[in-house]
């Protein structure tokens, strides 16, 4: 058996699987987000391993020997920014990748440095989702809390590190961070040196699917995992739910509908794009480009929360969760919703306007709009989002052909059907594919020599119905997407991409 671990922006997951198709279970617990002022997203670490203990303990409590855990695997989002002192305590709440306080700071840096040099030399542009950035508003705003900093690393390295007690960051947190020289491999001094902190601040860069370090007495004491257990280095989130969906080959396209959108491709060419992120394949020798928006899920948890009260407790006297309940009332509003137009900036955005200013706009409402209307706009608002992460990939010289959908937002139907009429393409669905979780677990198998096939993964995952787009739409979304792009064009004055 193997134990993949997923720490996500909205909740905790955990996977036990056995070789070589196998899920023995999966159990989560919910994450708080916290928003303290306005573009700000952080979460509490402590939390994540709190419920990486209550998890274990769960499988326990359902018979599974922990004995029989070959090796773990973490995953998580990036990249989020954790800070140790030089005790090991934690200094300040993580700030997330979604976060967008740093735009100053991000016009600093490139006044400082030539973006093309950074692009080139790093592979990512110069934007809100840098290290660096947050680094130097932590500076400039916290300078008691920048002083203390003696480690700097990501949500899942700092669970590997309570796991092993070892410090590293992960080859994707690195290279998103904006600490990696790409054409070394390897984390620059140049680099890390435009983030204000000494070289020794930041832990050896590990591979994803070697082995980091085993569960230490300390670990197992507190999780009830046996000591010795090997964990491997990691993964970013969006990059193990690729792996389990089977994104493998130029062209192929998955649509990831977590607490965030992803949009990824895969492909054997580095060509960096400021527009765009670049990522590691965990298949050595493919890479990632990939677009992930500042909101997703996250969004419509938000709209549920704020709005729609009364909706979600009739949703529970019917045994539905609230946002099937909003699909089923969205379902009777046309295509378009009226004139109803949402531009999904809730937290600024990220790929690919790289906008942390931008902001979340209802337009064209008017007295015959009730809340379906609402959401509706809100489901063809992020379809016109992938759409515009599609026109960016295929101007980057990409082909999408083949598209993929996963994660908790591919179960709405509705939502399935409005992407594949805006983007008129056919939309893959997957079975089985429980999410990153499950190419967390993977890597481990991998690590530990259990397996050496990493397309072995498919056997947990089965294809599902192809949501086929409606011709009809076409036109109707074609406007909409116009519409959509003028909005933001119109109303924020670093409009770009």
């Amino acid at each position: 058996m193997f134990l993949g671990l997923d720490i996500g922006t909205t909740s905790t997951i955990g996977i036990l699987i056995k070789l070589p198709n196998e899920v023995v279970g999966i159990i989560s617990r919910p994450v708080t987000f916290s928003a303290p002022r306005v573009g700000w997203a952080e979460e509490d670490p402590r939390e994540w391993w709190e419920n990486v203990r209550a998890i274990v303990a769960a499988f326990a409590e359902r018979g599974v020997d922990l004995g029989a855990i070959e090796g773990i695997g973490v995953t998580g989002m990036l990249p989020a920014v954790v800070l140790l002192d030089s005790d090991g305590e934690l200094i300040r709440p993580s700030i997330q990748q979604s976060d967008g306080r740093c735009s100053a700071e991000v016009e600093l840096l490139k006044s400082e440095v030539d973006p093309d040099w950074f692009l080139r030399t790093a592979g990512n542009g110069i934007n809100q989702q840098l290290v660096t950035a947050k680094l130097r508003w932590i500076e400039r705003n916290e300078p008691e809390n920048f002083a203390r900093i003696a480690t700097v690393f990501g949500s899942y390295d700092y669970i590997n590190w309570r796991l092993t007690g070892r410090r590293a960051v992960e080859q994707n947190w690195a290279l998103e961070a904006g600490f990696v020289d790409l054409g070394k491999m390897e984390i620059s001094p140049d680099l890390v040196a435009l983030a204000h902190i000494p070289l020794d601040a930041l832990p050896p860069r590990s591979v994803s699917h070697a082995i980091l370090g085993a569960v230490t007495a300390e670990a197992a004491a507190a999780t009830g995992l046996v000591e010795g257990t090997p964990v491997v280095g990691g993964a970013a989130d969006l990059i193990a739910s690729a792996l389990g969906a089977g994104l493998a080959a130029e062209g192929d396209v998955l649509l990831k509908f977590g607490g965030s959108v992803d949009v990824l491709v895969a492909t054997d060419k580095v060509a960096p794009d400021s527009r765009m992120y670049l990522d590691h394949h965990l298949v050595p020798g493919l890479w990632v480009p990939n677009g992930c928006m500042a909101t997703g899920g996250s969004g419509l948890n938000w709209f549920v929360r704020t709005f729609a009260g009364a909706e979600a407790a009739i949703a529970a006297e019917k045994g539905m969760s609230p946002h099937a309940y909003l699909d089923l009332l969205a379902e009777e509003t046309p295509p378009g919703a009226d004139g109803l137009l949402a531009l999904p900036y809730f937290l600024g955005e990220k790929t690919p306007i790289h906008d942390p200013l931008a902001r979340g706009i209802f337009h064209g409402i008017s007295l015959s709009h009730g809340l379906a209307h609402f959401w509706r706009a809100l489901l063809e608002g992020y379809a016109y989002a992938v759409a515009h992460h599609i026109e960016v990939m295929r101007d980057m010289g990409h082909q999408p052909e083949r598209y993929l959908v996963s994660d908790g937002g591919s179960n709405s139907r509705l939502w399935m059907q409005i992407v594949a009429d805006v983007i008129q393409a056919p939309l893959q669905t997957l079975t089985g594919h429980p999410g990153s979780c499950l190419g967390a677990a993977w890597t481990a198998a991998i690590g530990t020599g259990a397996t050496a096939e990493w397309d072995g993964v498919a056997a947990f995952v089965q294809r599902g119905p192809v949501v086929e787009p409606r011709a009809e739409q076409r036109e109707l979304y074609r406007a909409g997407y116009a519409r959509f792009r003028k909005l933001y064009s119109d109303n924020f004055a670093s409009a770009s991409s």
